[in-house]
């Protein structure tokens, strides 16, 4: 049985619905990353989960038992927000029991619990510190441990890492992961850097206006997103989008032509495509090359910016169709700007989208087929 069962719901504020049927299931001991821009309704979808927002419609069930009508502090869940709202004149120790005495939890197992969590988070040093002798990331502990000494059937993440510096985010990332791992408890994370989504999911749930647009593994929304909301969304830098038009449509796949003429033929399905119907071909920066290798299609694009990040160079240039081109090279590479390259695609690494921007799946092989 799953541990949270969302059925079609809906959130209205007045007359306008921003919530529009949601459906989802999460598994016990999955992590589950809820992500989208601002405004799509994420952070709306977990504090209805939470009982912290009424819902308008639908029903929501934890651990089998449908939890509408129930108390946010009855529901077993525990979250932590993007504030650390922690009380500044208490220690950390009473800041981690304080939870547990409100609601009369013997003493001994209060001590139990803050320990344990403390030992979890490396706390110890810190228990008779108040919170403005804190780092920011520490801060951040306390909160999760705030959480943990609750013992929650599902931990609740809103954001909880974006009032931290990049350095602090990246070691808060591996340190929410490894207490996933320790505690092998459901956890729910709405963020809107997909990196942090693709670094610390099992499954991610892809938002856009209130409506879930994919729901899969990291790898699977990378490498076969649905429609080009997802494509563009997930990866950094986002994926590539150039303008194509259908030739035909053949056993191998879909024979398309650029805006500078250039013939592909992608091995993707093109099922009630017709011969001229616009279309969009998509590419990730890191599956272009530069020069004219043997294979795959090769077109001109002018260089007008280089970044070197040491380990790996982005070179931005400018297709003859004026569409913008980013293009991700391995190391330390060198082009002057305003030189005209060779930058080769592969078809086989190659996405095709239709005019609503729906996905065409990939065309099995010979091999496959039989």
């Amino acid at each position: 049985m799953p541990d949270l069962q969302l059925i079609k719901i809906v959130k209205r504020f007045g007359h306008v619905e921003i919530i529009h049927g949601v459906d989802l299931e999460v598994e016990h001991g999955e992590f589950v990353v809820f992500v989208g821009p601002s405004g799509c309704g994420k952070s709306t979808l977990l504090r209805m989960i939470a009982g912290l927002e009424e819902i308008t419609d639908g029903d929501i069930v934890i651990d089998g038992a449908l939890v509408n009508e129930i108390d946010a502090s009855k529901r077993g869940l525990a979250m932590v927000f993007q504030s650390y709202a922690l009380y500044p004149h208490m220690t950390v120790r009473k800041n981690l029991a304080f939870g547990l005495e409100t609601v009369g939890t013997p003493k001994p197992v209060i001590q139990e619990r803050v320990a344990e969590a403390a030992r979890i988070l490396k706390l110890e040093p810190l228990l008779d510190r108040r919170p403005s002798q804190l780092s920011g990331g520490q801060r951040q502990r306390v909160a999760i441990g705030r959480a943990i000494v609750r013992e929650p059937k599902i931990f609740l993440f809103d954001e909880p890492l974006s009032n931290l510096d990049a350095e602090l985010r990246v070691q808060m990332r591996v340190e929410i992961a490894k207490l996933h791992k320790r505690l092998g408890v459901t956890m729910i994370y709405v963020t809107h850097d997909q990196v942090e989504a693709m670094t610390m999911a099992d499954k991610i749930v892809v938002l856009r206006a209130g409506r879930i647009e994919q729901v899969g593994s990291p790898l699977d929304l990378y490498n076969e997103p649905h429609n080009l909301f997802v494509a563009g969304f997930i990866g950094s830098p986002q994926m590539n989008f150039l303008n194509a038009t259908v030739k035909g449509i053949g056993e191998g796949g879909t024979e398309v032509s650029l805006g500078d003429g250039t013939a592909m033929l992608l091995p993707r399905g093109g099922v009630g495509l017709q011969p001229g119907t616009p279309v969009t071909l998509g590419i990730r920066p890191e599956h272009l090359h530069v020069g004219e290798d043997a294979g795959g299609a090769v077109i001109p694009a002018v260089i007008n910016l280089v970044e070197h990040l040491g380990g790996e160079t982005f070179f931005y240039g400018t297709v003859a169709s004026e569409e913008s081109l980013t293009i991700e090279v391995p190391g330390q590479a060198f082009v002057d700007v305003g030189v005209t390259v060779p930058v080769r695609l592969d078809p086989a690494l190659c996405h095709l989208f239709d005019g609503e921007g729906r996905a065409f799946p990939k065309v099995p092989s010979r091999a496959q087929a039989a």
